[in-house]
């Protein structure tokens, strides 16, 4: 029989006023009974909306279907013939706004938790199953994968799938990219992340760290002396955009970039990190996306008081719901409709406090959006003694400079071919923030498997 409860099975999760004292995961996971019963929600639709909801057309309907009958491991083959960071995606991908927004389900009550019962087949398969996957036949071809965050694996474990040989090349000491440096171990445990990248290397595919491609190595060194066929630039974008407002060069201002890479990727919250961190008593974060939230919450757990400065209101908050949930019932202060003009310091150069403005939203323009305009005589000041900008951020230019004949936007992003990741240099492809700017994993993930089919018809003579 249906479960036709108009809610979804709740996720179990760590007590707010404890999980914000530890860096262990919030979410506990569905239990196996859980899974089954959220699975038996889903109708099973004829036209299945949920599937062009998805960014990698993951067969959704099927695999729930699988978990429905206690099936799990046929569960996650299906869900792996689409994607190859299942366990990360459960846990990360903003659903809300793609498969489970167009979910029947949601039309009177709550979508089928499709990320969760993605996460909960990950974790059964990651914890039962033993045995490596099955290596595919060489190819004889040889491609390269800069970055290995969420497009380069995507890109590299599609291309190994097919029997070519990938070598992933990653500027870090450790695999991962922004899922390692940039999201928490509170939201995405970094086990869950090697055991994804172990996968990969088990299908063949060669991860290279340490290697800065633009400095160590060039894109035209890659092709022209190592015989790669085609490359593929995933790189992200790491680079950290300032308000430049006065007061940023005071000692207590991070990029949101610095403080979660100290946090997440150094262990910068353990007594014995060789990489430590600021103790700081009071912290303002600038913005209002998921990497706010993460920075946020991390200074949380680091034992400050913390305020979310954001310009516009709870209303217009681009983090997901489920983040700004947890940031609120872990006792995150957030002042909307506040903008900062400049951080104010000490004689010795440290952060004392932030001054603000007050904003009003105007009517909204042709593009539907109203715009934060400030308010006459309305500056204050908060005290603060750390200050975390975490208003986005753009490529690094080291590709771009190193690269002759690879075009860019004037703000950085690579141009690349929405449909084939085709860049304007033959032979290389790029996906991802490299070329969108900071986006979503699954999005980034979509534009690697989309540039991997393309690689495979350019290298057959299929494609240009």
């Amino acid at each position: 029989m249906p479960n036709m409860s108009p809610k979804k099975n709740e996720m179990p999760a760590q007590e707010a006023n404890i999980r914000n004292q530890n860096f262990l995961e919030v979410t506990l996971g569905y239990s196996e009974e859980q899974a089954i019963d959220e699975a038996k929600r889903c109708l099973n639709c004829k036209h299945k909306p949920c599937i062009k909801g998805c960014p990698v057309q993951i067969e959704i309907p099927a695999f729930i279907q699988e978990v429905a009958q206690g099936n799990f491991e046929e569960a996650y083959q299906i869900i792996s013939l689409s994607s190859s960071l299942p366990a990360v995606c459960g846990r990360v991908c903003p659903q809300e706004s793609q498969c489970e927004e167009k979910c029947v389900r949601g039309i009177k009550g709550e979508p089928v938790g499709i990320g969760r019962l993605e996460r909960f087949v990950a974790d059964y398969h990651n914890a039962h199953v033993t045995t490596a996957p099955q290596k595919p036949q060489p190819n004889g071809h040889k491609v390269a994968v800069i970055g290995s965050g969420p497009a380069g694996l995507a890109c590299a474990g599609d291309l190994a799938k097919k029997g070519y040989s990938v070598t992933v090349f990653e500027a870090l000491h450790l695999a991962g990219g922004v899922l390692v440096y940039g999201i928490p171990e509170f939201r995405l445990p970094k086990s869950i992340v090697q055991k994804e990248i172990d996968t990969l290397k088990e299908l063949g595919v060669t991860v290279e760290t340490n290697m800065i491609i633009g400095k160590t190595v060039s894109i035209d060194e890659l092709m022209e002396e190592y015989g790669f066929e085609s490359v593929f630039i995933g790189s992200g974008a790491g680079l950290p955009r300032f308000m430049n407002i006065p007061g940023e060069n005071l000692k207590g201002v991070y990029s949101a970039n610095e403080f979660l890479t100290r946090v997440n990727l150094m262990k910068a919250y353990k007594p014995d990190s060789s990489t430590p961190i600021q103790k700081s008593s009071r912290v303002a974060v600038v913005g209002g996306g998921n990497v706010a939230m993460d920075a946020a919450r991390c200074a949380k757990r680091l034992g400050a008081e913390v305020t979310i400065i954001y310009r516009r209101t709870e209303k217009e908050l681009p983090a997901r719901l489920e983040e700004v949930e947890h940031a609120m019932e872990e006792g995150i202060e957030f002042k909307f409709l506040t903008n900062p003009v400049a951080i104010n310091g000490n004689a010795e150069g440290w952060t004392t406090s932030i001054r603000c403005e007050q904003m009003v939203l105007s009517q909204p323009d042709e593009s539907g959006r109203a715009k934060p305009v400030r308010l006459e005589n309305s500056e204050f000041d908060i005290e603060v003694d750390c200050v975390i900008m975490s208003i986005g951020t753009s490529p690094n230019p080291l590709i771009k400079s190193t690269t002759e004949g690879l075009d860019t936007h004037k703000w950085g992003g690579i141009v690349a071919n929405e449909e084939t990741g085709a860049t304007s240099r033959k032979g290389v492809y790029a996906g991802g923030d490299a070329v969108t700017g900071a986006a979503t994993v699954i999005l980034a993930m979509g534009a690697g498997k989309a540039a991997a089919k393309s690689m495979d018809e350019y290298i057959h003579g299929i494609g240009e």
